[in-house]
């Protein structure tokens, strides 16, 4: 898999810690890749681990930050020193590219790289899925399964990758693909709305208070329209939304009346299912059976996956399935740090041994799975460079 390659040596041929900073820039969220050298041979009990054989050790990183509080981003990267001593030029992706550009290099005296963001966006899906066992995974009523992908088998596929907005993108091999469809509702309509309606501040807050609520309070189901039944002759359940936020219609209740975690949650769902509608849509329409998601909407959150899952089983009749990226924020950036080797980077090899590492805490528990846990956040991945 090209991804980096860089030998630096002190002067007796010992290899020196290095650096390595991609960024995606995109409407709503800063997300952030970079590669570190190891400074010895240790494990990190607190970060996700990949374990390799031969080659030289260093770590992947990544981190992501509030595209509003870009300040916070500047701040971190200079703070780490993630570009000092290594280039005054970095690679970056996303609309933020071109619209920051200007600010990165007042504050940090960088310049930006421009690099296409479908291009990002898909060679970073393609390095996953083929670089990291354990990477994509199915999710439906409950039950998470990881999927085994065949290197060989892998293309085509649909890449449905959810930011601000929804792009769908046919991806037939390494740089062949084709963005097929879209859709501007997205996870910029989910926080934009959950602002408006519930006062949430943050993504994560609206996502979090969306546990806590009920969805039925607020949307019509079939049920509701059918006495109670169902309306099996086309295969509808009465448990089946009808009309999302339809029971808002039949009340004189005002915004003030409804909890704003019923409301967070009405709105979570409308949104997950029709981007598993229209996803699976375009599967059909090119004879796609998998569907990979990426983005930062989800964020391993458990209904989200479940609702966007559902949805494409319902329309597919079980034909299509919903798989998930444990990586899934990181497309673009990752697509961006690999850019780098049209220039001077060779082979990253990756094999992975250990998914997610058992701190001292739950060692003990013979209950725990290490694979519950998703790498959305400020984490790490261990690697090897390969000099080509």
């Amino acid at each position: 898999m090209d991804c980096l390659r860089e030998i630096e040596t002190d002067g007796n041929s010992n290899p020196i810690q290095i650096s390595r900073l991609a960024l995606d820039i995109g409407g709503s969220l800063i997300k952030l890749v970079y590669f570190s050298r190891d400074s010895g041979d240790h494990e990190d009990p607190l970060n996700d681990s990949v374990r390799i054989s031969n080659g030289v050790n260093g770590r992947l990183h990544f981190a992501k930050f509030e595209t509003t509080n870009i300040n916070d981003c500047l701040q971190f990267i200079s703070a780490n020193k993630l570009f000092f001593g290594v280039t005054i030029h970095l690679k970056a992706t996303g609309g933020g590219a071109y619209k920051f550009s200007d600010l990165f290099k007042e504050k940090l005296g960088i310049s930006l790289e421009k690099e296409d963001e479908m291009d990002c966006l898909v060679t970073g899906a393609n390095f996953l899925l083929k670089a990291v066992n354990h990477e994509a995974f199915t999710y439906l009523n409950g039950q998470k399964e990881f999927v085994q992908i065949d290197h060989n088998d892998l293309y085509p596929y649909l890449l449905v990758n959810i930011g601000s907005g929804v792009s769908m993108i046919k991806v037939d091999g390494d740089g062949k693909f084709e963005r097929v469809s879209g859709t501007s509702v997205g996870g910029g309509t989910f926080w934009g709305l959950g602002k408006l309606l519930t006062k949430c501040q943050s993504f994560d807050e609206l996502l979090e208070l969306s546990q806590r609520g009920n969805n039925r309070v607020l949307d019509m189901l079939v049920g509701d329209i059918y006495g109670g039944m169902d309306y099996s002759k086309i295969g509808l359940s009465s448990t089946a939304i009808a009309s999302s936020f339809g029971r808002a219609i039949s009340n004189s209740n005002e915004l003030h009346d409804y909890k704003p975690e019923d409301v967070s949650r009405s709105l979570l769902r409308m949104i997950s299912n029709n981007i598993g509608q229209i996803s699976y849509l375009n599967a059909l329409q090119f004879g796609l059976k998998r569907i990979f998601f990426g983005g930062f909407f989800t964020r391993g959150h458990s209904y989200t996956m479940d609702t966007i899952s559902v949805a494409v089983h319902f329309w597919s009749k079980g034909e299509a399935k919903a798989m998930f990226l444990r990586h899934e924020g990181f497309l673009g950036a990752l697509g961006a740090f690999m850019s780098y080797e049209r220039h001077s980077l060779g082979d990253l090899m990756v094999n992975q041994s250990v998914q997610i590492p058992v701190d001292a805490s739950s060692s003990t528990d013979t209950n725990y799975n290490p694979l519950e846990r998703d790498l959305n956040e400020t984490e790490s991945m261990q690697c090897s460079v390969y000099q080509a």
